[in-house]
């Protein structure tokens, strides 16, 4: 047992790209894990990051790793279109799994986790880093004490321009044929935007109106002769009504005059007695008496240099979603010792979603964000991909309701 806190279980990290190894880290360090494994596509790029972080060791293939007894549960690290077949093979399997985000990119290949879920009794949970995004985290204790009033209208914005580290990111997975999947839909990957604005509103979307732009870029990355995905859109945006009365609206931009690597992920909540803005370098709470700059409150304190040995095969654009600490706002107390010298990234997300993982699964509760939220955050954008297809028709969300015993 490596800790006092909880009995140990083991992991398998499947996909050694640029992020699983931040969360190797982290995963290996929390007392309640064990051994850890990895498994990669390319063989060597399992080696050297179970050689770099001192592993437990390598499997061959997926299928090995899920037949092993040494393994306990399993966190995917995979391209974001695979997901959904990755996590029904994992709990079929008998593994807990943590995934990466999107949950999936189909309603069909939603419904299956969640059913997989419910028949193995299994945790699973989506790593979405927006649910402790300091803006969402300081509306949730806001909205839990009123201060909003009613709350009506919110906005989620994912805007990370291609330019600004995504082209090597693509090259770094996608190989030479990294064109093909460079054009994924911006509203298939929706979680960073909806599940801000739904991570701290209560609600969920039941109808969507989405209009797409079509890229002019002309240097084939959104280009539907190359796409896997036959996309040409590069910006979205999609407008939801939510159960309850209100609606909310997202942008997911990958074309955009905008500073991602300062802020990638911003939020607006509107109530009737307060409001609560967000930009890149400046947040206000604003109610009927006046504003209040909140932006030290929500600002992250960096934990590690940008210039980090272990970030050299990150593209310098995206390295501050690797070295962000945690903001203020962020109650640090619920989370082991052992992470207080640890990187942390995404705003501050990291040791938050590692702990909700590993707490779900050795005390058998459910995670912040399980498949029935994760589904909210996900399926929204699923839907609003097809309006944006049908020239911004308004369609209906379907919901799979809240989780049994939630």
């Amino acid at each position: 047992m490596k800790g006092t806190r909880f009995m140990t279980f083991s992991l398998g990290i499947v996909g050694a790209g640029q992020f699983s190894g931040q969360f190797a880290t982290l995963f290996q360090a929390h007392p309640g894990v064990g051994d850890v494994y990895v498994t990669d596509l390319l063989p060597d790029r399992a080696e050297q990051l179970a050689a770099a972080q001192g592993l437990a060791g390598t499997f061959p293939s997926y299928e090995a790793m899920l037949e092993s007894p040494a393994v306990d549960a399993v966190a995917i690290f995979t391209q974001r279109w695979t997901h959904g077949p990755l996590v029904v093979q994992g709990l079929n399997a008998g593994k807990h799994v943590y995934s990466a985000v999107p949950m999936a990119i189909t309603t069909e290949e939603i419904a299956a986790i969640i059913d997989a879920v419910r028949a193995t009794g299994l945790t699973y949970m989506m790593g979405e880093t927006s649910q402790y995004n300091p803006a969402t985290v300081h509306a949730r204790n806001q909205i839990a004490e009123g201060a909003f009033g009613r709350i009506f209208y919110a906005e989620g914005d994912y805007v990370h321009d291609m330019d600004l580290g995504f082209y090597e990111a693509y090259q770094y997975s996608g190989g030479e044929n990294w064109k093909e999947t460079a054009s994924y839909p911006p509203l298939l990957y929706p979680t960073h935007s909806v599940g801000g604005v739904l991570g701290a509103w209560q609600t969920h979307a039941v109808s969507v109106s989405a209009i797409g732009v079509t890229d002019d870029r002309g240097d084939g990355v959104f280009d539907k002769e190359v796409s896997q995905f036959g996309n040409d859109v590069s910006n979205a945006t999609a407008l939801f009504e939510v159960a309850g009365g209100g609606s909310f609206r997202t942008n997911e931009f990958r074309r955009v005059g905008y500073p991602s690597h300062i802020r990638e992920s911003r939020f607006r909540f509107f109530g009737t007695e307060g409001s609560m803005e967000q930009l890149a370098t400046v947040a206000l709470w604003q109610d009927k008496n006046g504003v209040k700059d909140i932006s030290e409150l929500l600002e992250p304190k960096p934990t590690l240099s940008p210039d980090d040995p272990s970030l050299q095969h990150i593209a310098p654009d995206l390295r501050a979603a690797f070295t962000s600490g945690s903001a203020p706002v962020h109650d640090r107390g619920r989370l082991p010792r052992e992470f207080d010298n640890l990187h942390n990234g995404h705003e501050g997300s990291h040791h938050f979603l590692v702990d909700d993982f590993v707490t779900a699964v050795t005390t058998r509760s459910l995670p912040s964000v399980n498949a029935w939220v994760a589904a909210r955050y996900t399926l929204p954008g699923v839907i609003a991909h097809e309006s944006a297809r049908q020239g911004g028709a308004r369609l209906e969300i379907p919901d799979f309701g809240d989780a049994p015993g939630a």
